[in-house]
Order: C-alpha cells, then sequence, then structure tokens
C-alpha cells in the first residue's frame, strides 16, 4: 500500500519543531529514523498532514554523557549508540540487548528516540528503559519536561507525549557498580517481534525485572534477593499479573511459560555478572 498524502518538511533545529508541532498539533508526525513510522503510513493506519523530519537536525543527533546518564538525541541512529566503544561499560544492559534487535540494516537508520516514541510492547528499546529507570524529555513552545520511563509509557503504542511536544532526547542511567544486567528474549526467527524478552538488574539486595511483549506496555518488578524456591514463586506470581493474551504468534499460557523461563536465566546471568563486578 502506498501512504496517504502529505506535505513534508526537513527540519534545521528543535526550535522549528516546537513551532509547528504548535502549529499542526496530532495531523504533524515526527520522521527521524522512519523504520516503524513508514510501515504505519503505508498501511494507513496514521494519516497525517504533514511529517516533520529531524533527521538532519545536527544539534538533535548525538550520544554523549551527561552527568550519571547516557543522553540520546532524537536523531541519533540505533546504531551511533550500539557501536559506542564504551557502551558495555556505560550500560551493559544496551549493549546485551542490540543484538536483539532486529537487524543491523534497520538499526542503521532506525533512531533510540523513535523506538521509544512508538512504544512497542516488544520493542527492547523501551523495556530497557523502564527497567533501568530512564527518562524522557519532551520538547514544545511552552518548555521541556521531563518524565520517567514508568510515567511515559501508558499502553500500547500510547505514551504521555502531547501532540505538540517532541521527544528531545532519552536518558538511560548509567551502570551502577556492583549491579550485574542481563538480556533474554525469545522470537521466532531472530530479528522479529518478542514474543516475550526479559531484562534483570541484579545487587547485592535487589532483583529488577523487567517483561516486554506480553502486557500492553514495559512491566517492572522489584524483590529483595530471594532463595531460589521464593524467587521462582515471585516469577510465577509476577508471570500471571501480566495479563498475557493469546494471539497468532503464542498463547498465553505460552508466554507465561517463556516469562518463568527466561526470567529465571536473564536473572541468573545478572547476578553471575555481579560477582566479581565484571559487567
Amino acid at each position: 500500500m502506498k501512504p496517504a498524502a502529505f506535505d513534508y518538511v526537513r527540519l534545521e533545529d528543535e526550535a522549528q519543531a516546537c513551532d509547528l508541532l504548535a502549529r499542526h498539533g496530532d495531523e504533524a508526525r515526527i520522521l527521524a529514523g522512519g523504520q516503524s513510522l513508514i510501515t504505519v503510513l503505508n498501511m494507513r493506519l496514521a494519516q497525517p498532514s504533514v511529517l516533520l523530519d529531524v533527521s538532519r537536525c545536527e544539534a538533535l543527533d548525538y550520544v554523549k554523557v551527561a552527568g550519571r546518564m547516557l543522553e540520546v538525541g532524537a536523531a541519533a541512529t540505533q546504531a551511533s549508540v550500539e557501536w559506542r566503544p564504551d557502551l558495555a561499560a556505560e550500560v551493559p544492559l544496551l549493549a546485551c540487548a542490540f543484538p536483539y534487535i532486529s537487524h543491523f540494516q534497520v538499526r542503521n537508520r532506525g533512531t533510540v528516540c523513535g523506538s521509544v516514541a512508538h512504544a512497542d510492547p516488544s520493542a527492547e528499546l523501551p523495556l530497557c528503559l523502564a527497567l533501568l529507570g530512564g527518562e524522557v524529555v519532551l520538547s514544545s513552545r511552552r518548555g521541556r519536561r521531563t518524565l520517567a520511563a514508568r510515567d511515559f509509557f501508558q499502553g500500547m503504542l500510547t505514551t504521555a507525549r502531547a501532540g505538540d511536544e517532541l521527544i528531545a532526547c532519552v536518558r538511560y542511567p548509567l551502570r551502577v557498580a556492583g549491579t550485574g544486567y542481563a538480556f533474554e528474549e525469545f522470537s521466532l526467527r531472530h530479528g522479529d517481534f518478542a514474543i516475550a524478552a526479559c531484562a534483570a538488574a541484579v545487587s547485592r539486595d535487589v532483583i529488577r525485572l523487567g517483561v516486554g511483549g506480553v502486557a500492553d506496555r514495559p512491566t517492572v518488578v522489584q524483590w529483595p534477593r530471594l532463595p531460589k524456591p521464593e524467587l521462582e514463586t515471585a516469577i510465577n506470581d509476577f508471570a500471571w499479573t501480566l495479563g498475557a493474551q493469546d494471539d497468532a504468534h503464542a498463547s498465553a499460557a505460552y508466554r507465561r511459560r517463556l516469562v518463568r523461563q527466561l526470567a529465571a536465566r536473564a536473572i541468573a546471568t545478572a547476578a553471575s555478572r555481579t560477582q566479581g563486578d565484571t559487567q
């Protein structure tokens, strides 16, 4: 299929984006890498009147450490983060998750902020942002505001972004010393959407587990370090709270089984990386 007709504006900077978003509101869509948006347009699931292209805004094409965060601008591609030489030391969970994200051709064009904006519950980057307690910075003519990931993701492909707001950047917390990280995912083929994905961060006292691909948004739970039998029970109870549904790809029961297995594996791997503080 072909998209409905739309106007196209190549943006120069963030201020121009905010001005045009204020003028067009929900009738506009931000185009960055386009890896999700173009498919949506071609299927006419969205029919905006104008596309605002931020992909060549130099001021928004950056990846940098800011305080205790890795900050990724709106125009920065996934590959520019993935191939960052120090990524495994800075945000090890991202280094674990990137190999599961589609294929390198997609990561070369797709942006981190675009994936977060699309809010697909099976996507890896939103899950990492939620598990780590990251932030989304939204910009408009009214100014900037910062939302925690848990407040930003509101449901299937639904976020707290207002129609006149641009996701200026996202911030992933840097590695915490003494914490191990791991990511596990199951899909029908490598690069396909996740049937279920689990991210884990384990410290001496705390286990954090995030699950994607099951509920309508990335879902995170936190426990103290538990003996194995109690941990298995906690994971099972958590799996039942996610509201898994039957669909063409897997049954709800199968998804719960995947969560139990992937979560146990991710937590064990993260815990092993805590020992010796190697990750």
